[in-house]
């Protein structure tokens, strides 16, 4: 219960105050008189607000699993994961508009930024305004003769400017021109935290004097998402174009990159089409792509170990050469025996000679 005090000349002058404050339901506790007029005692039954929400164990694994930092982990672990998200992050569609200042995209070697420009590009001429294009890409070996193949297909005009000062008259030339589209501008990839490449990369975004979005693929490390993303922003990136969300699983580093730098949540790369593999990031589509893995994180599969080699057994000691047989004694000679004498007997009496 909500108790005030009122003092006021009257009792109509209190019970107005009482009115505005407090609404039509408030209760009269207590009047009376005093020097200065009349005190008034009102009170305000408030609802109960009942126990706190808890958090969903499930939702903590989830996000776990994709590696969203601790603190925006918390602010998204209790409601409908959109309306959590919406609470959380920043959302903002891109300025595309012919009369919207030149879109600037930004980021990381590889990121995705010249095919972005060519999906926007698309998506503009299939909805019958004409951008007008523009690359200062001039660091990457077939830069311009691959954002010129797509320029070709959609009938657009591809400018090259790889300077600051080239890039400052394109601009002018942009802004004589009738605005039949916006002027998307692609730029190379360079490391923000290299000293030159952060000179080079604000002297870009002075020329172009436009809006900045940083071109992020998810999948990446939520550490290192976050400390690109402080950087890019410093630099002046407003907007956030995370790409490659199809092939992605984690998309912690999408997360981690869009609160650390403070940026709003634009679009998204789900397919590898020119015509649809970009669209809108809301915060429907996100928790979508966070919700499409299982609610709890599989379990670690272990890695199967090699079985240990054998341990080696002592060999067995040499058998000692078999014995040499002894020589075979020579066979005695075969006795020879002597031949007797025919041994002559005596005549038997009237046997024959």
């Amino acid at each position: 219960m909500r108790v005030k005090l009122y003092r006021a000349t009257e009792i109509a002058a209190a019970m107005a105050r009482i009115r505005v404050e407090l609404g039509p339901d408030a209760l009269i506790l207590s009047t009376r008189k005093i020097a200065e007029g009349v005190e008034v005692t009102a009170a305000l039954e408030t609802p109960d607000p009942g126990p706190p929400e808890r958090a969903d164990p499930g939702r903590a694994a989830l996000l776990a699993w994709h590696g969203i930092p601790p603190r925006l982990a918390a602010a998204l672990g209790t409601g409908r994961l959109e309306a959590a998200l919406a609470a959380a992050l920043r959302f903002a569609s891109l300025p595309l508009d012919p009369t919207a200042p030149p879109l600037l995209l930004i980021g990381p070697p590889g990121a995705g930024k010249t095919l972005t420009i060519a999906r926007l590009a698309t998506r503009l001429v299939l909805a019958g305004a004409a951008p007008r294009i523009v690359t200062a890409d001039g660091e990457r070996a077939g830069a311009v003769e691959q954002l010129a193949a797509f320029t070709r297909l959609l009938d657009l005009d591809l400018l090259a400017a790889a300077t600051p000062e080239a890039l400052g008259r394109a601009m002018e030339r942009a802004r004589a021109g009738a605005a039949s589209g916006p002027v998307l501008i692609d730029t190379p990839g360079l490391d923000p935290f290299a000293p030159a490449a952060r000179a080079a990369l604000a002297a870009l975004i002075g020329a172009a004097g436009g809006t900045v979005a940083l071109v992020l693929p998810g999948g990446m490390d939520p550490a290192e998402s976050a400390d690109l993303a402080s950087c890019y922003a410093e630099a002046g990136a407003t907007r956030l174009i995370a790409t490659r969300l199809d092939l992605a699983r984690r998309l912690g580093g999408v997360l981690a990159a869009a609160e650390a730098g403070g940026l709003a949540l634009a679009e998204a790369g789900i397919g590898p089409g020119a015509a649809d593999g970009l669209a809108a990031l809301t915060p429907a589509l996100l928790a979508g792509l966070l919700e499409r893995t299982p609610s709890s994180p599989s379990p670690a599969r272990p890695v199967p170990r090699r079985p240990a080699p054998p341990t080696p057994r002592p060999p067995h000691p040499a058998a000692p050469p078999p014995a040499a047989a002894p020589p075979m004694a020579a066979p005695l000679p075969r006795p020879v025996w002597p031949k007797h004498a025919p041994v002559s007997r005596p005549a038997t009496p009237g046997t024959r000679a």
